[in-house]
């Protein structure tokens, strides 16, 4: 018994075939040139790099010199690497000053009026955003004049007010007037106007109250702004300087950017304990922002439901 080979039909061979990629430009779509792409990308690349590099200039001058010796500071001609490093700076700054003591008054501060930021921009916001009123527009209107004037103008008022609260030399009157900022309040509005009105109706047609609507549904749906005001807010609080240092008299009270004016005195300054006493008052900051740079880097002021 014998086999025959029978031949292939056409849709065989055509199903057998390799597929072909196509290599080929889609229709309508041009490839662009190299040169255009070298110019889109490259170059804000490269521009950017640069950029940082002169950012980080001041800093890496900074802890280099802290690691200078006194008498290396003023040489001439200037030296950016130190010939002789040492860390007598670190050990003298840590004994001239309580760091202990100042961070602690610092944290606190920072972190009671972040919180109370927070909550405070939130509750605005939402009220602006979602309920209609002519005083609350006349309202906005002046959250948003506040931020065209000068912090220099308002320190007077404000340090009246604060004094006749009683709140002069206490951390409660670094405190207070920090809790309100327009650029809280403004970010919150933004973000609850493009949260559909039809979303908190069904809350209340399911018999949600308003409170239960505002820390139910809607502060959870604005955590990215939430998580955004809170880093901004607490770096702003810790690296405030004119404020503490007008409220506060007793050094006991003294926040950590003022006590390092302890450093500063009428005719000699220890530039070389001020650098090293300056390097070790971000280290708490960097260590925060390297924990949330993720929020920072990738907030997205626009999460959340829209129309």
């Amino acid at each position: 018994m014998t086999l025959t080979s029978v031949p292939p039909t056409t849709e065989a061979v055509v199903a057998s075939a390799p597929a072909q990629v196509d290599t080929a430009p889609a229709p309508g779509r041009r490839r662009v040139p190299w040169r255009v792409r070298f110019t889109r990308s490259a170059l804000p690349t490269a521009a950017m790099w640069i950029l940082a590099a002169l950012f980080l200039v001041p800093i890496l001058w900074l802890i280099l010199s802290s690691l200078k010796p006194a008498g290396e500071l003023f040489t001439f001609p200037l030296s950016v690497f130190p010939e002789n490093p040492t860390l007598e700076n670190y050990a003298g700054a840590w004994e001239k000053i309580d760091f202990a003591r100042y961070v602690g008054n610092t944290a606190l501060v920072a972190t009671v009026t972040t919180a109370l930021t927070v909550f405070v921009s939130a509750c605005t916001g939402y009220a602006l955003a979602k309920y209609q009123s002519w005083v609350l527009r006349a309202l906005f209107i002046c959250f948003l004049a506040t931020t065209m004037l000068p912090t220099e103008v308002i320190l007077s008022p404000s340090f009246i007010v604060v004094r006749n609260l009683g709140l002069y030399d206490t951390l409660a009157g670094v405190i207070v007037p920090s809790i309100i900022t327009a650029t809280g309040i403004f970010m919150f509005r933004q973000f609850f106007m493009t949260v559909p009105d039809e979303l908190i109706d069904a809350a209340r047609m399911d018999g949600a109250r308003e409170l239960t609507i505002f820390f139910r549904i809607m502060l959870p749906l604005a955590s990215p702004i939430l998580v955004t005001l809170a880093i901004f807010s607490f770096q702003w609080r810790w690296n405030d300087y004119v404020w503490p240092l007008i409220v506060l008299n007793s050094p006991e009270l003294f926040t950590l950017q003022t006590a390092l004016r302890s450093l500063v005195g009428a005719e000699n300054i220890q530039w070389s304990l001020l650098l090293a006493a300056s390097v070790i008052s971000i280290l708490p900051l960097l260590v925060i922002f390297l924990i949330f740079q993720k929020y920072i880097v990738s907030a997205d002021l626009n999460a959340g439901l829209k129309d």
